[in-house]
């Protein structure tokens, strides 16, 4: 039936609700539709909120787009929202430059209204209000609006949480409300964390702990720190006194503990380490007490003097009862704690409570069988039972699970994650004193290990423990008697739970936390490092621990890891029970403590404040005085400071006062990586440093220049949109490039008015100006077309530009064949380079002033001058340059090349064309300007002596021996040099030429190896390969690679600011294009070096002063840049094909197998033999070593390993891999060599005796085949074992594989079921295995306790010194120590 509203619009029968429902659903709808149809047509207001009150978040936008209509307040509610603040904890205000107005958080005017501009975006800024920083709106504490949700709404925080820049802890815990900012300002929940330094999560939990238990933070209270007794630094007791203050009194959210930490003598690296929270109980507890006995103050604060004690400590006894006469021995021992078994070792069921863990605890054993107890009163062995009693419970009962165990399996430590429940009320009373034996008998009783002569009974026991006792504020039921005890009420060992310390995590690490209920109102509040929050029963049931279903033994791997670590009761006793001292009942020094800390965190809020309204930026300033340099510092001024502060403060930082006056100074806007000058504030000499740098910002990206002029100087405005240009002005005629000049101009100018620019600053012409531009490396681009605009052309904020006007000819050749550019291609690659010199032979310069003088005595009398050794240098370069002129004179007998090469010992800008043939009168045509100049400083040293080597000998020839001679008197000893091959050296003053190996005598490879090549002689190597570790210095046709073209290279003496240079190490500044070949730069420095390119080694110097060798001759000196190090030194260079090699003596028997030898050098295509003959005569000077050539062996050496033998006839290359820095072992050999063939293989083995417990010397043993029969019978035919009973296993790890002999008798892998050597688990392969084998009817030698300690420490000593592993331990734990003293004692050698 249809039902419908009656007219009274009243609704009919209860079948018309639905319809009615349905109409009013409809109506609201249409509503809704209707406003928002409305919003889409209503304008709308874009708001950019900028977060100024913190580093972090400067950086950060939050972006609204809201009705025009939208009030400010309803504006307020949305930025908290979005920004997670507490509304009315923050301001908002415009963020334009002109207008820093607050808004009303209050007002119900519109956006419009306000002046928000709808369609466009407005700027606001969040800021402070009255100097607090906003609130965080976590979901506890909530908005304004939520503080009266019940707690059962809120969300609690129950787990680790994350902590910012710390390590530890899981990502599973991450909430992304946390904020580390949120420490500045404290939790709803009235408590106050405590911030991890790093790893400290376990010493949080526990002083959360301690303060929150009354007895203990009120005892602390009370005692007074004497300042004039002790450092306040170094004092446990006072520093936690300041943290329970801070504790109880600050506004912060979260407080550091850094000095406690450092009270207790740790250093920062403390705070990496991982610690027990039960070991850290327990240590602080023994440093406290020892502090507090030291004071003065202990004789009128007893309590406090033994605080520990009256408040942790119990007392129980250890004994074991005979059960046949019922005598008893026992034991009374004192205990702070208590540690409960999880599960019992072997079991696979744990505990299900801590009741049940504590019977076990009190649980007595049967000795019998072997472990019977030998009675005194029985006068035998007899069946007796022993156990622990409590005897005495402390006030506060400390229960330690524990959850850590070892596996022996695995031999790993484990955690065990059993579920284990505890009460919240415990009841203490069955586990006092339970008698199990009706009639107590005679004992013998021991207190704390002293014997009582006679005997007593139980209630005398207690008698005299009480007595002993004295005055204990803990429960001792045995102080009364036993007709006491029974009435005593039950209640009085009633125990409540107030703190749990829960555990998260492995055996390997994990996380603390502490749950702890307030005795103030009985709530339950989770302590998680600087979090606080409240919890309830249900969180405190999670830590119990355990999963769901049961596993067996390993039921706890799967359960959860957050459970229960330690737990604290306090006894239930309502006239022991303290409350929290308020502050108005603290003593008097405690309230001058609080108001110095409220001081001191006044002074820290505003110095806070005062960093939060400071803007740091970086300041440059081109010092006048110092070098000219450009220096750099960091400005810190407040934004409220004027410019002209901010610039006085600037001109001292940069320490001006008395260089330039303070109005010769001024602050520019400065992008120090451009090296561009943005802007000047003229004329805001007032307005505040906030407005002209944007405000306060973690960085900027821009800086500040101190400009400085002279005082006849005007400083020139620099407008934003300028760029700004550094013009180097270039001289052709002197081949120089002036340094910059800055000019600033316009993108939109054309090339034209940039050049009229140009010329009134530098007053050039503009008419005949060519004007380059750099826009990158090596990237020159000539500005010629006038209307072009500077945009157009690729100008930036900071350029360089090269100008050149003058009326040469060089304007009409092409701008890339022009002397310009090549100057300016030479300047852009030329690179300073500092050389140092190997120290020449005591005869070098007296023969080069006999050959340039003519007279012997007078030279050896000018060299005992003031000449310094720069100059001594220089004279090789002058003998060089008379040499190159003689041969250069012979123009009949020599070639084009030949003349071209000659002269390259200094290298030339521009290349002579082949078509050019120069004579001798056109030589000095084709030097460069630089080496002139060189040349001039020659003779200018030499007091005139030299003249020009063109026209010193015009008529004379001089022969090639003579030439020869000449350079090999001004060489160095020839053993220095012949550090490789014996044949190949250097002849001396009186021998004629040597003939070399490869078929060119010393001559040719000194003054005339250029014309050889040109005459066709190629140098042919044996071991010539394009791909081997070096580079030849000629090509495939024998022509020096330098001779290809010519890069500039310019030298000059250089005396370092040290003075090392005088007298010994010689120095030399080389300017170089950087394209230049290694071989090239080489052979440039030959007249330098005195000697040729092929006897000196050029290492590069980093800047840990560490040197590497370049080997590789084609590489350019492109990696190098200006200021780098150079290095030469002595000894013969790689050519192309051959390897550096280094030489290793094999000592298989000897402490330490591996002894560096000698470096070689070993070639291509060189038989073994070969090398073994090069090396014999460098063993015999260098290392005294005289062998016989059949007497040794090379072999392959990996690290420390020895590996392939390498047979005489092995060719390298072919039958043998080599590489640079390559590595071989040499081995002196007992007799003649076993190893004839590939098909060999050499085991190093080595006899265990077990009877001795000793290792036996090394012997090797050379294999036919890889069968382990074969092996079997050798080492049987050298030890005398039989067959049968030899056994053998492969040493494991690195040569010798050394291993404890008191571990190698189970650990290796005896007698392998294998019959070859080369599979698994032994892959013996290659030569140079380790086998250690062993009689299998030996026994072990019997050892005593103190004969196995004494061998262990031998064997570790042993160990440590070869470098071997002693165990295993996957990580190093560091013991938890309190210094008492500051800190701990160093060893001064340990560093």
């Amino acid at each position: 039936m249809e039902m419908v509203p009656s007219e009274e619009n009243q609704l009919v029968p209860k079948e018309g609700m639905f319809w009615s429902c349905r109409q009013s659903i409809f109506n609201e709808m249409k509503k809704r539709f209707s406003q928002i149809e409305n919003a889409s047509e209503e304008p709308r207001v874009l708001c950019i909120v900028q977060d100024t009150t913190n580093a972090k978040t400067v950086n950060e936008r939050l972006t609204l787009n809201l009705p025009a209509s939208t009030t400010l307040s309803k504006l307020f509610e949305d930025v908290a929202h979005k920004a997670s603040y507490v509304n009315g904890t923050f301001d908002l205000a415009w963020g334009k430059t002109g207008d820093m107005g607050s808004l009303d958080p209050s007002s119900e005017m519109s956006l419009t209204e306000s002046g928000f501009e709808p369609g466009k975006r407005n700027f606001l800024q969040l800021t402070d209000k009255d100097g607090e920083q906003p609130q965080i709106a976590s979901d506890e504490s909530g908005t304004a609006g939520s503080s009266g949700l019940d707690d059962s709404s809120q969300e609690r925080f129950i787990g680790p949480l994350p902590r910012d820049g710390t390590v530890g802890c899981s990502s599973d815990y991450s909430s992304p409300s946390y904020s580390y900012s949120s420490i500045l300002n404290k939790s709803d929940t009235g408590y106050v964390g405590l911030v991890n330094q790093a790893m400290t999560c376990y010493l949080n939990s526990l002083l959360q702990t301690l303060f929150m238990t009354p007895e203990f933070r009120n005892a602390l209270y009370n005692w007074e720190f004497e300042e004039s007794e002790e450092d306040p630094v170094t004092s446990i007791p006072y520093q936690l006194q300041r943290l329970f203050l801070l504790l109880q009194t600050s506004k912060k959210r979260a407080i550091e503990t850094t000095d406690v930490t450092r009270s207790f003598g740790w250093d920062s690296s403390e705070a990496w380490q991982q610690h027990d929270v039960q070991e850290l109980c327990r240590v602080m507890f023994d440093a406290l007490e020892q502090k507090w006995k030291q004071t003065e103050q202990q004789q009128f604060s007893p309590l406090t003097a033994d605080l520990i004690n009256q408040l942790y400590q119990g007392k129980l006894k250890d004994y074991v009862r005979c059960l046949e006469c019922g005598y008893e021995s026992w034991r009374i021992d004192t205990y702070l704690d208590i540690p409960l078994v999880i599960r019992p070792f072997g079991a696979s069921q744990a505990y299900g409570s801590v009741e049940e863990a504590l019977q076990a605890f009190v649980q007595p054993e049967t000795l019998d069988g072997a472990n019977q107890y030998f009675c005194e009163r029985c006068k035998k062995k007899c069946d007796a039972r022993k156990g622990l009693r409590f005897l005495h419970f402390p006030y506060l009962l400390t229960l330690q699970l524990k959850r850590f165990d070892f596996d022996y399996t695995t031999m790993h430590r484990i955690k065990l994650n059993d579920r284990m429940s505890f009460p919240e009320e415990l009841d203490m009373g069955p586990f006092i004193d339970v008698e199990d034996e009706k009639s107590p008998q005679t004992e013998s009783c021991t207190d704390s290990g002293a014997e009582n002569e006679g005997s007593c009974h139980s209630d005398q026991m207690s008698n005299d423990f009480s007595a002993d006792d004295g005055v204990d504020e803990g429960i001792c039921l045995d102080s009364a008697s036993s007709t006491e005890r029974v009435l005593k009420p039950k209640s009085s060992l009633t125990f409540e739970l107030f703190s749990v310390m829960v555990h998260s995590g492995s055996a390997a690490g994990g996380h603390y936390y502490a749950c702890i209920k307030s005795f103030s109102d009985g709530q339950w509040y989770s302590f998680n490092d600087q979090h606080v929050s409240k919890i309830t029963q249900e969180d405190i049931r999670k830590t119990y621990g355990g999963s769901s279903g049961s596993r067996g033994y390993y039921s706890s791997a799967f359960a959860s890891s957050t459970n229960a670590y330690m737990l604290i009761y306090r006894l239930k006793d309502p006239s022991r029970n303290a409350k929290y001292l308020d502050c108005d009942d603290f003593p008097e020094h405690i309230k001058h403590l609080v108001q110095r800390e409220k001081e001191s965190e006044e002074q820290e809020k505003r110095q806070r404040e005062i960093e939060r309204n400071t803007c740091k930026i970086k300041l440059f300033c081109m010092h006048p005085v110092k070098m000219m340099a450009m220096m750099e510092n960091k400005l810190e001024v407040h934004k409220d400071k004027t410019l002209r502060e901010a610039t006085e403060m600037a001109y001292k930082l940069m320490e001006l006062d008395g260089v330039v006056p303070l109005d010769c100074c001024r602050l520019v806007k400065y992008d120090e990586f451009h090296e561009y000058l943005e802007r000047s504030y003229e004329g805001e000499d007032d307005t505040p440093m906030g407005l002209l740098l944007g405000g306060v910002k973690s960085s900027y990206m821009f800086d500040l220049l101190l400009e400085t002029r002279r005082a006849e100087q005007v400083f020139q405005p620099y407008k934003p949109g300028e760029v700004m240009v550094k013009v180097h002005v270039v001289d052709l005629k002197t081949d120089t490039i002036a340094p910059p000049v800055s000019i600033r101009a316009y993108l939109n100018q054309s090339i034209t008015e940039f050049k009229q620019l140009i010329a009134q600053a530098t007053e050039l012409s503009a008419e005949t100006m060519r004007v380059v531009l750099e826009r990158c490396y090596n990237d020159l681009r000539l500005l010629y077309v006038p209307n072009k605009t500077l945009k157009a052309e690729g100008f930036f904020r900071s350029n360089k530009v090269f100008v050149e006007s003058s009326e040469s000819p060089d304007h009409q050749v092409t701008f890339t064949d022009s002397l310009l550019w090549k100057l300016l291609d030479r300047h852009g690659n030329t690179i300073r380079l500092f050389v140092s010199l190997p120290v020449q032979s005591p005869g070098t310069n007296r023969t080069i002033c006999q050959k340039v003088g003519g007279d012997t005595e007078e030279c050896s009398e000018g060299s005992k001058g003031n000449r310094n050794s720069v100059e001594a240098i220089l004279e090789e370069s002058t003998e060089k340059l008379k040499n190159l002129s003689l041969q250069q004179q012979q123009g009949s007998s020599t070639s084009d090349s030949q003349k071209s090469s000659d002269t390259s010992d200094f290298e030339h800008i521009e290349s002579p064309s082949p078509s050019q043939e120069p004579d001798s009168s056109s030589v000095s045509a084709v030097v460069a300007v630089d080496n002139r100049e060189l040349e001039n400083r020659i003779r200018a040293a030499s007091g005139g002596a030299y003249s020009d080597p063109e026209t010193q000998f015009p008529g004379e020839e001089r022969s090639d021996s003579e030439v020869n001679n000449d350079r090999s008197t001004s060489s160095v000893d020839s053993d220095i040099l012949s550090s490789s091959h014996s044949s190949d050296t250097l002849c001396n003053a009186d021998s004629g030429p040597i003939q070399l190996a490869n078929g060119l005598d010393s001559h040719s490879i000194t003054s005339s190896r250029r014309s050889k090549a040109n005459e066709g002689k190629k140098e042919t190597w044996d071991t010539a390969e394009e791909d081997s570790g070096t580079d030849s210095e000629y090509d495939e046709n024998g022509k020096s690679k330098a001779e290809s073209y010519y890069l500039y290279f310019r030298a000059e003496p250089y005396a370092q600011e040290d003075g090392s240079g005088e007298g010994g190490q010689k120095c030399v500044l080389v300017h170089v294009d950087k394209r230049i070949t290694l071989s090239a730069f080489k052979q440039n420095l030959e007249p330098f070096v005195g000697v040729t390119s092929t006897q000196f080694k050029v290492f590069r110097v980093y800047a840990n002063n560490q040197e590497f060798e370049s080997v590789r001759l084609n590489e350019t000196l492109s990696s190098f840049s200006d200021d780098n190090k150079i290095t030469i030194r002595l000894g013969r260079a790689l050519k192309k094909g051959e390897y550096r090699v280094k030489v290793y003596q094999l000592l298989v028997n000897d402490a330490e197998p591996c002894k560096f030898l000698v470096d070689t050098v070993f070639a291509k295509g060189m038989t073994v033999k070969q090398s073994k003959e090069e090396l014999m005569p460098q063993l015999k000077d260098q290392c005294k070593l005289d062998l016989n050539i059949d007497k040794f062996r090379l072999r392959k050496k990996t690290w420390k390993n020895p590996g392939t033998v390498f047979l005489d006839y092995h060719v390298y290359e072919e039958d043998i891999n080599i590489s640079s820095n390559w590595e071989v072992f040499l081995e002196v050999l007992d007799g003649p060599e076993k190893m004839k063939s590939m098909s060999q293989l050499a085991v190093l083995t080595r006899r265990w005796t077990p009877a001795q417990m000793k290792l036996e010397p090394f012997q090797e043993v050379v294999l036919e085949s890889s069968s382990v029969e074969e092996l079997k019978e050798k080492l049987s035919e050298i030890s005398g074992i039989p067959l049968e009973n030899l056994e053998f296993a492969k040493g494991r790890g690195t040569f010798p594989c050394d291993i404890s002999v008191l571990e190698i008798h189970q650990d290796l892998d005896w007698n392998p079921k294998v019959s070859t050597l080369n599979v698994w688990p032994l892959y013996i392969c290659d030569d140079g295995a380790v086998v250690f084998y062993r009689d299998s009817t030996e026994e072990p030698m019997e050892q005593s306790e103190d004969e196995r300690n004494e061998l262990m420490k031998k064997e570790s000593s042993r160990l440590l010194k070869t470098g071997q592993r002693v165990s295993y331990s996957p990580r190093k734990e560091k013991a938890l120590k309190i210094y008492l003293d500051g800190g701990p004692v160093k060893d001064p050698g340990q560093d």
